[in-house]
């Protein structure tokens, strides 16, 4: 954050904390699957009810997305050369834990079509961001000459995450039309 801030308009910064945010959202889904349990999703408001399905397609895309990105790229590092280390095999172990969990609780999650969209253009208008205008974390220098490849893996993350999304979505649906 500290070099996009010194590096690039100020607004950039939305745009730096992936895998932090990813993060947050999934703890706010969680929340919402907790502190929901008394009540039915038709009990709460139209807001809380668009503003929870954004939260947790928010949560799911991104943090499949960034779990799998980080571990790769942890992994494409080591494959160059760049040494693990204990801090290497902690990344891959949280970020792959984020990308499980995401799938996990997923079926809990009461995403809508629209919050799904909302989430897809936020997040390919951040892998553009991240690539076309620089901001994107930190990658040992081995791996710069591989951001063409790398540019296009993290827009193929993005839509995997997307199509995962609306295949939970899918199946949620058909559940409710069948009665199930």
């Amino acid at each position: 954050m500290v070099d996009t801030i010194a590096e690039n308009p100020i607004w950039y910064v939305i745009f730096v904390p992936d895998s932090p945010t990813a993060s947050l959202f999934f703890t706010g889904a969680v929340l919402y699957i907790i502190l929901d349990q008394r009540k039915s999703n038709s009990e709460r408001s139209k807001l809380y009810r668009a503003f929870r399905a954004f939260v947790e397609a928010f949560a799911l895309i991104t943090s499949f997305k960034y779990g799998i990105w980080a571990v790769t790229m942890i992994w494409a590092g080591a494959w160059q050369g760049v040494p693990v280390g204990t801090d290497g095999w902690m990344l891959t172990a949280s970020h792959l834990a984020m990308a499980v969990e995401a799938l996990l609780y997923a079926r809990w999650f009461t995403h809508r079509l629209p919050a799904v969209v909302l989430v897809a253009m936020w997040t390919l208008a951040n892998d553009f961001m991240d690539y076309q205008r620089g901001v994107f974390p930190r990658l040992p220098q081995e791996l710069w000459d591989d951001l063409p490849t790398i540019d296009g893996f993290t827009i193929g993350l993005s839509i995997a995450g997307i199509l995962i999304a609306l295949a939970f979505y899918r199946n949620r649906s058909q559940q409710k039309s069948s009665g199930s």
